[in-house]
């Protein structure tokens, strides 16, 4: 049997997490985000580990941060028979990242004052 550490959160880290809710981001998203973070690599198993998400719910949050371009991948090949794991690591760099979500927020908050606008016109 292999022996493998497990990494957990600190309260530091959590609360990135909870500042990333704050804005908006998805709990699985921010979570899978902030591993990764702290990471050079992780396969899926790792990050259900350390973030105590389960199977589908990390999978839809690398989906989400690889339709951002935040992350990539690389196959490693299986043992035995079967689908090869996945390595996920960050494709961009963290500064990158948060100016990425900042110009998001901004566009939301543009189209919502927008929105407002028009409901003022109809008063």
């Amino acid at each position: 049997m292999r022996e493998k550490t497990i990494q957990v959160f600190t309260e530091h880290e959590e609360e990135f997490v909870s500042l990333l809710i704050g804005v908006g981001m998805r709990r699985t998203v921010a979570m899978a985000l902030v591993f990764l973070i702290n990471t050079k690599e992780a396969t899926s198993r790792d990050i259900e580990r350390g973030t105590d998400l389960r199977q589908p719910e990390v999978s839809l949050a690398i989906k989400y941060m690889a339709d951002q371009g935040w992350i990539s991948y690389k196959d490693i090949p299986s043992e035995w028979k079967g689908r090869p794991a996945r390595n996920y690591s960050l494709a961009k760099t963290v500064p990158e990242i948060m100016s990425a979500i900042e110009k998001q927020l901004k566009s939301e908050a543009n189209h919502q004052l927008t929105l407002l606008k028009k409901m003022r016109e109809f008063l």
